[in-house]
């Protein structure tokens, strides 16, 4: 069975437990104390941050777009008829913007505090610019991005998206120009894909017994 380090609230683990979740592939949940990270992770991956998937066979994915990539070509039928050519030739263009710039502006806005100098309403205006090229690639007629059928663009951008929103929540309602963003947002949030890898567990320590993700009714 593989071998998932996570930890609940980080955007990167968020999209990668998706991807396990709708792919249907269980493994044992590693929940990780990132100011205790645990030391078989950090033999197998000293980088330090999660997720990390390790498989059956020994092979590590260190980064989340690989554990992503890995459980859509383990699983196509699930993402088989949710995207065109142009679709996943854009979305990977998406996910690279959130992933670079998204996500730089996000830091300075969100936790400003860590950042020497920093305005963080500048990078705030920067995020709500990104939302709005966002704004125009959604289908205004289905309830994910691109149909009514989650894909990786769903899963890779809303995690990211869901922490916009809670820097200040009043705010981010307040925002006029982004009403598909919105309901994309709401629509996740409302979601059983999210309801079922939000699940608590506590911090993974050696010798404890064997908790499965996604959990098995």
């Amino acid at each position: 069975m593989p071998i998932l380090y996570s930890f609940k609230r980080c955007p990167y683990a968020m999209r990668a437990r998706m991807a396990l979740y709708l792919s249907q592939i269980v493994c044992e949940h590693r929940e990780v104390n990132l100011k205790n990270k645990p030391s078989l992770m950090l033999d197998i991956s000293p980088k330090g941050t999660v997720p990390v998937l390790i498989l059956e066979n020994g092979k590590v994915f260190e980064e989340s777009l690989e554990i992503v990539d890995w459980c859509i070509d383990s699983n196509v039928k699930i993402f088989k008829d949710n995207i065109t050519d142009s679709q996943k030739k854009k979305t990977d263009e998406l996910i690279s913007l959130f992933d670079k710039e998204f996500k730089f502006h996000l830091d300075r806005y969100k936790y400003a505090t860590r950042y020497k100098g920093v305005d963080k309403i500048l990078h705030r205006d920067k995020c709500i610019e990104l939302l709005k090229i966002i704004e125009e690639e959604i289908n205004d007629t289905s309830v994910w991005f691109y149909s009514n059928s989650v894909g990786k663009v769903d899963i890779c951008i809303l995690p990211f998206i869901r922490q916009f929103k809670i820097a200040n929540p009043e705010w981010f309602d307040r925002q006029k120009d982004i009403p598909k963003v919105h309901n994309l947002l709401s629509h996740f949030l409302q979601s059983n894909l999210f309801k079922s890898i939000m699940v608590n567990y506590d911090a993974w320590e050696i010798n404890q017994p064997t908790k499965l993700f996604p959990i098995l009714n």
